[in-house]
């Protein structure tokens, strides 16, 4: 994954729609009203959130230790969207399972400041069925070993993969780092003891705090590359891990998987999830620029597929639109979520022609290879354009 500017041209094999070497498999993103059943505080800036799924709603809300979902309301007359880790691993066999996500305040922040504020059991948010990839990708027959570094709020998907794991694979180990400002900043601080005084010899928890002192000095301070790799050589020993999860902001993932790819960790033993590219316009939603061609203006064409019907939108040249963006035009259905080139919810096959994509923080180099773009950063190059959100 990458933010720099990508181009991307529709592979050979994904010339045909519906062809099934090229179909992703996953399940198509749709709202559901669901019901908050409950809130709990976290800390001072951070909240837990239940929503209750009706037994009829169980299967499209099944989910994965590790992903996703999507809230959707609207605030002061906008629509607003944010996407959130789901906090506490799957319930088995439940006829009535819950979401739980965790909220913490952002600056500047709407819609967790609204959340913190105001929102309350019995609430009715739009909430889109669960997705991502930030899971365990080896299918092991033998006792794994898993490690996590994370910061900040990126602790949400890491205790739903330290539960799941634990506690549905009784062999498989845990090693977390976690760094905060202070421990009154540390999300799930007594959750995480919890589960290490229920499984002691298989949960390591090495908390790392950079505005507040600890007994031992590796432990107090800012991640710096300095830090991470005595971390990674002297506690958590790159060797022995199977596969890694970073999860927290923009500088802090990419300094991790660099340590790590530096102390031998195959790229494909790592999974990365952000909370944060630093971007001020992050969640800003879909740029919609004036979209009116002048006369004589060369325009691209983009053609699409969603959910079984076609449709085709221009967008002038000079706009720069992306191909989200003009969709919306005329789909108001069209998926999408964090629209920053994080979360991923927009993917889509790139069936014909050649597209810029501005940033990828959720494409793995595989996905790239069968031809998925994200959307919500892809600008058309080509004259015309056929992308498939139905792969």
């Amino acid at each position: 994954m990458t933010d720099a500017v990508t181009a991307v041209r529709a592979p050979d094999q994904a010339s045909a729609p519906g062809d099934e070497t090229t179909s992703t498999g996953r399940r198509r993103a749709v709202f559901h009203p669901l019901r908050v059943e409950s809130i709990r505080p976290l800390t001072a800036d951070a909240i837990e959130v239940g929503f209750a799924v009706p037994p009829e709603l169980a299967d499209a809300f099944d989910y994965r230790p590790g992903q996703h979902i999507a809230l959707r309301m609207t605030l002061d007359g906008d629509e607003v969207r944010r996407s959130y880790s789901l906090c506490r691993a799957p319930s088995s066999g439940a006829a009535s399972p819950t979401l739980n996500v965790a909220i913490k305040r952002e600056r500047g922040g709407a819609f967790s400041t609204w959340a913190l504020e105001h929102l309350a059991p019995g609430d009715v948010l739009e909430v889109m069925s669960p997705d991502g990839h930030f899971t365990p990708h080896g299918r092991y027959e033998r006792p794994a070993r898993f490690a996590a570094i994370a910061a900040g709020s990126g602790i949400t998907p890491v205790m739903a993969l330290i539960e799941h794991h634990l506690g549905e694979r009784p062999d498989d180990t845990f090693d977390l780092v976690y760094s905060n400002r202070t421990a009154v900043d540390a999300m799930f601080l007594d959750d995480l003891a919890d589960l290490k005084d229920r499984y002691p010899a298989r949960l390591a928890v090495h908390h790392v705090l950079t505005r507040e002192r600890r007994p031992a000095d590796l432990f107090s301070g800012r991640l710096d590359e300095e830090r991470l790799e005595k971390l990674l050589t002297r506690v958590v020993p790159t060797d022995a891990i199977d596969e890694w999860f970073l999860c927290g902001p923009f500088e802090l993932v990419e300094r991790a998987r660099a340590v790590l790819l530096r102390l031998g960790v195959e790229a494909s033993a790592i999974r990365v999830e952000l909370f944060s590219t630093g971007r001020p316009d992050e969640n800003a939603g879909p740029r919609r620029p004036p979209v009116e061609a002048a006369p004589g203006e060369p325009v691209r064409t983009i053609a699409f597929r969603l959910d079984g019907t076609s449709g085709t939108v221009t967008t002038p040249v000079s706009a720069g639109e992306t191909i989200l963006a003009a969709a919306l035009r005329t789909r108001g259905d069209v998926p999408f979520a964090c629209a920053g080139g994080v979360c991923g919810t927009c993917r889509a096959v790139l069936r014909e022609g050649t597209v810029d994509m501005a940033q990828n923080h959720a494409l793995e180099p595989d996905e790239l290879a069968r031809g998925l773009i994200l959307t919500c950063q892809s600008v058309p190059t080509s004259d015309t354009v056929s992308v498939d959100w139905d792969a």
